[in-house]
């Protein structure tokens, strides 16, 4: 027993997206300074006002301080995170990804995190952690509270909680120094900022245990993706997202097994 109530993961996306993500038979990862909730891994999710008191004041409560603030900026600077689902049927979720005419793909987490590992040369081997969300900006006091480096990584608003968000999170992949998977939009630059960096680690077929088709997919991309699905894993389950009529949800339907 793994000890998670959870043992398959959702990453919803584009058609576009999702056929390069089969095809390529990958996961992204992404600097957590990159994210688009201004708050999300950020600082100031702590409270640095309480600097402990030492003998003849040393070190000084303002260098304690900046000390802090810079050490949690640097946790954010230095982790990727792959951004996952507990659920396939949110219907929010499904209307970021052009208004339904996306997928669903469902991964099967212990493959995905061995896959992930098998290969793996960093500092911190990617891990799943739940996502807590918020009501209100509750602080931790750093210096009283002990706060780990995932109460900044998993802290989101409540405003997000539709999103049940599941992230595999990672510290200074080797690949961010090898100068790999630069954005095309970057490659003709001099300089280039290191969190714009992608990470994109293959996956093995196995940890594809899914597709979820949305409810207003074209056929043409529907017949695709499909194709692009089997050829990766021909034991994959195919499913096509439907309304229900008795209420404002989604439901699935099995067409491929």
């Amino acid at each position: 027993m793994n000890g998670r109530e959870y043992d398959i993961v959702y990453k919803y996306l584009d058609v576009q997206g999702g056929l390069k993500m089969l095809q390529n038979s990958n996961l992204q990862f992404t600097n957590a300074t990159k994210f688009n909730d201004p708050f999300d891994c950020h600082p100031a999710l702590f409270d640095y006002s309480n600097t402990p008191t030492n003998k003849n004041n040393w070190p000084p409560a303002d260098f304690l301080k900046l000390k802090a603030e810079t050490d949690m900026k640097n946790i954010r600077n230095s982790t990727w995170i792959c951004s996952l689902s507990k659920v396939y049927d949110s219907l929010l979720m499904w209307a970021y990804y052009n208004s339904h005419k996306g997928i669903c793909i469902g991964l099967n987490l212990d493959s995905l995190l061995d896959s992930c590992q098998r290969n793996y040369v960093g500092l911190v081997f990617p891990y799943p952690a739940e996502v807590k969300y918020r009501d209100i900006l509750q602080k931790p006091d750093y210096f009283k509270d002990t706060p780990s480096w995932n109460d900044l990584l998993i802290t989101k608003a409540k405003d997000w909680e539709h999103e049940q968000e599941i992230r595999l999170i990672t510290k200074e992949p080797m690949w961010i120094r090898a100068g790999q998977n630069v954005p095309q939009e970057l490659k003709d630059e001099k300089l280039i900022d290191g969190k714009e960096i992608r990470h994109y680690p293959n996956i093995s077929g196995d940890c594809f245990e899914s597709i979820y088709l949305g409810v207003n997919i074209f056929h043409r991309d529907k017949d695709e993706i499909i194709k692009a699905a089997k050829k990766l894993n021909p034991n994959i389950k195919i499913y096509q997202m439907t309304i229900d009529p008795e209420a404002f949800k989604l439901k699935e339907q099995l067409i491929e097994e």
